[in-house]
């Protein structure tokens, strides 16, 4: 990250940070265009998406990896709750819960549904 202009790096945070928390998604709240975001840091959607690019393979972002999931949105992710077993895909949120528990001792995932889950 050579030349360090401030101002467009900021911007290229946010538009990461927008991207991967769906703040620049009608459907969330709270919303913001891309064009807005960059607006507010006087920078080019081109060069924002530019930068956002580099930070999010320098820091491994991509929009479904649940290290980088809110934790409000950890239920909607589809791969939060996928794993194998016995060499089949399988949604671990549809499994028994004596595997959700073994699933979740083993940190694959956050929590047990039915725990949290309103039935």
């Amino acid at each position: 990250m050579i030349g360090y202009n401030h101002p467009i790096w900021a911007c290229g945070i946010i538009y990461v940070i927008g991207q991967r928390d769906f703040f620049l998604d009608r459907s969330f709240k709270p919303f913001m265009t891309k064009a807005d975001v960059c607006a507010g840091f006087g920078i080019g959607q081109s060069t924002a998406s530019a930068k956002a690019k580099v930070i999010s393979q320098a820091l491994r972002i991509n929009p479904l990896n649940p290290e980088w999931s809110l934790p409000s949105l950890l239920k909607r992710n589809p791969l939060v709750w996928m794993a194998e077993v016995n060499g089949m895909l399988v949604d671990l949120r549809e499994m028994p819960r004596e595997v959700q528990e073994i699933a979740f001792e083993q940190g694959m995932i956050p929590y047990i549904p039915a725990d949290r889950d309103p039935s």
